[in-house]
């Protein structure tokens, strides 16, 4: 979304002398070169970002789709995703990060309503026979990848970075493998995956405990069948590497919510990864992201925190005072490990999130993303305003010394503060609704600043518009009055600083 600016009245804020007269700015964003976009690499003097070739930090954040890779649905074949208008969806709002989603199954899934009649397509083996798989179709061989599947691996990817997207490829997905039933979802889509025993010419099994479910494809183990299994898969991550390696704007993800158990099958995949691209002309960020839900609960974050990958996306297991595992919806807490951390709110609510958490978490060092239901019927409705936000975010993420950032919730009292202490600060301050004591009251803020003079810019973030002015800052607390009803931005640059940058 293109920021516009509209005239509006002037706002006194208390306790700040204004230098100059207010206004109103728009200020284009930055991006950097579009035909540089990576390989990406941690930025290792910040690390809650990463960084292009080209030496500009990269933030991530847009909405993403459960078939922007695969088509699926009630038909056989399943409807064609518009993938050339939801790249052009993206652009509009202004969003440079796609998760490209992979379901494992060919058919079924796991949902009291799909269980029967979900198909998914294209798969990654070819299906030739002979014999019938569970879904009565020609069974896998899994010696035969099918061209159809990776050609289009790479047309979409190739065709995201056109629109300067960047993509991160899902690998594996634990909603493949076995039924939710905790959840009260019975479907069983298992019986639709090529590792099944019935389903596949070359003899691999991946129920090794017969109990018609696949969760053991995501564990580690040294039963043969695992072993044979183990490197079906290998083959697989090699092809996709293959496919894209000589592409700038991939990211690797071991796969969507699979769950606790497979921990050391994660990192090993990881790992493998890894040591695959060491010896291809580029390597990738490689990620792992929040295990799914077993036996009704949701697991702690350690694992993410402890793996060899370079980004994670958290999920929504609190433990009181433990900073890991705090809530990444209401108050996400401030990204301070050695990993870049994508929060997504398909781990977080499924479909939820808003406009407020997306600013808040951008305010905490975290890159932002959102499941978008994208005009899907039986899914709840999108919330404009996240979308609209996360294009707002990356407009900011811009124009300020992202590199030197940091949050510092300490610094404002609305605790939503990035700064590069002394020279700039962009504070967010949350709707009405959402005021504390520590806020001192819903429309003034406090923020810590030393005796200089900033050039200060206000942007609201429902309607878009902006106004702007100098001021002369105490050493201290400074009082500013917001000049919106509702949330508001408060972008401050020292005059000196600033100057120096024209």
């Amino acid at each position: 979304m293109k920021i516009t600016s509209r005239l509006i009245p002037s706002v006194l804020c208390a306790a700040v002398s204004w230098v100059g007269a207010a206004g109103c700015t728009s200020v284009p964003a930055d991006h950097g070169n579009p035909t540089i976009m990576g390989p990406l690499r941690l930025l290792k003097s910040n690390p809650r970002y990463f960084i292009d070739p080209a030496g500009h930090p990269v933030y991530l954040t847009g909405s993403h789709h459960w078939f922007s890779f695969q088509d699926g649905g009630k038909s056989d074949p399943p409807p064609l995703f518009d993938y050339s208008e939801y790249l052009s969806f993206m652009e509009r709002h202004n969003h440079n990060f796609i998760r490209l989603w992979v379901k494992e199954q060919a058919r079924w899934f796991p949902s009291a309503d799909l269980h029967s009649d979900y198909y998914l397509s294209p798969m990654p083996y070819n299906r030739i026979g002979p014999g019938m798989a569970r879904d009565g179709k020609p069974k896998f061989d899994l010696d035969q990848f099918n061209p159809a599947y990776f050609d289009r691996l790479r047309d979409r990817v190739v065709a995201a970075g056109a629109r300067g997207i960047y993509v991160s490829i899902m690998l594996f997905n634990g909603w493949g493998v076995m039924p939710f039933e905790d959840l009260g979802l019975p479907g069983n889509p298992w019986l639709g995956h090529p590792f099944h025993r019935d389903n596949n010419v070359n003899g691999v099994d991946g129920d090794i405990n017969g109990n018609d479910q696949g969760d053991e494809v995501h564990t580690l183990g040294s039963d043969p069948r695992q072993v044979t299994r183990l490197k079906r898969q290998e083959a697989y991550v090699s092809k996709v590497i293959d496919t894209v390696n000589d592409l700038d704007n991939v990211l690797y993800e071991v796969g969507n919510e699979i769950v606790e158990a497979s921990t050391e099958w994660q990192y090993h995949i990881v790992r493998y990864v890894k040591a695959y691209e060491a010896v291809k002309p580029k390597q990738h960020p490689v990620g792992m992201t929040f295990q799914g839900m077993q036996g009704g609960a949701a697991p702690h974050n350690y694992s993410l925190w402890d793996s060899p990958a370079d980004w994670i996306s958290p999920g929504t297991r609190e433990a009181p005072g433990d900073p890991l595992t705090m809530s990444y919806r209401e108050d996400p807490p401030v990204a301070s490990h050695a990993k870049v951390i994508i929060t997504d709110t398909d781990h977080l609510w499924g479909v939820g999130g808003d406009r407020v958490w997306v600013w808040k978490s951008f305010m905490r060092g975290l890159n932002p993303i959102y499941m978008d239901p994208y005009g899907r019927q039986d899914q709840p409705k999108a919330d404009e305003s996240a979308r609209r936000a996360m294009g707002d975010t990356l407009i900011f993420a811009g124009q300020i010394n992202l590199a030197l950032m940091e949050p510092r919730p300490e610094v404002s009292s609305t605790t939503y503060c990035l700064a590069q202490q002394n020279r700039e600060y962009l504070i967010y301050v949350p709707p009405p609704s959402e005021a504390s004591s520590t806020t001192q009251s819903s429309r003034t803020i406090t923020v810590d600043l030393p005796a200089r003079e900033f050039h200060m810019n206000w942007f609201n973030p429902e309607t878009g518009e902006r106004m702007s002015g100098n001021l002369v800052a105490r050493v201290g607390g400074n009082l500013f009055t917001v000049p919106y009803p509702g949330d508001a931005v408060l972008h401050l640059v020292s005059i000196e600083d600033r100057a120096g940058n024209k």
